[in-house]
């Protein structure tokens, strides 16, 4: 027979943060809540590629979800799933290095993927040198933004 017992979470556990900053390696990073913004899964040409037939759009809060019928595209709004945040600064690559797989350092700004962060997915943009903003879904938010944070001095 399975047991299953309560799990127990502190409150600190259940919410991010809005700013942390520190040092990696001992480079200046910072870890913010990303502005409001509206997210579009694209199954076209679009903003950001993710996949051979898939694209991914961040918008400011308030636009309207394009409309794509008669077209031979589909368009999400997947705004309620997931959250943003930013890395910033010279430590910023140290920071996203110590649970991601992949060579973030080879990335040109306007490059994004979708990866793991130890065992969560994400998805990385590098925004310009420096800054990169990283979508979770909502649910793994508090845990990432900790995973993040805990490794920011």
């Amino acid at each position: 027979m399975v047991e299953i017992a309560a799990l127990k979470v502190a409150g600190i556990d259940l919410a991010t943060g809005t700013e942390h900053a520190g040092h990696v390696d001992g480079l200046p990073v910072t870890l913010a809540l990303a502005a409001p913004l509206v997210r579009l899964s694209l199954r076209a040409d679009g903003v950001t590629r993710l996949g051979p037939d898939e694209w991914y759009a961040l918008l400011p809060e308030g636009t309207p979800v394009p409309d794509a019928a008669g077209q031979l595209v589909s368009v999400v709004d997947v705004s309620a799933r997931a959250v943003g945040f930013t890395v910033m600064g010279p430590g910023a690559l140290a920071a996203l290095m110590r649970g991601c797989p992949l060579d973030l350092a080879a990335f040109t700004p306007g490059r994004a993927t979708r990866t793991l962060f130890e065992t969560v997915e994400v998805q990385i943009w590098m925004l310009a040198p420096g800054e990169y903003h990283v979508e979770v879904w909502r649910s793994f938010a508090p845990w990432l933004w900790h995973s993040i944070a805990g490794g920011i001095i």
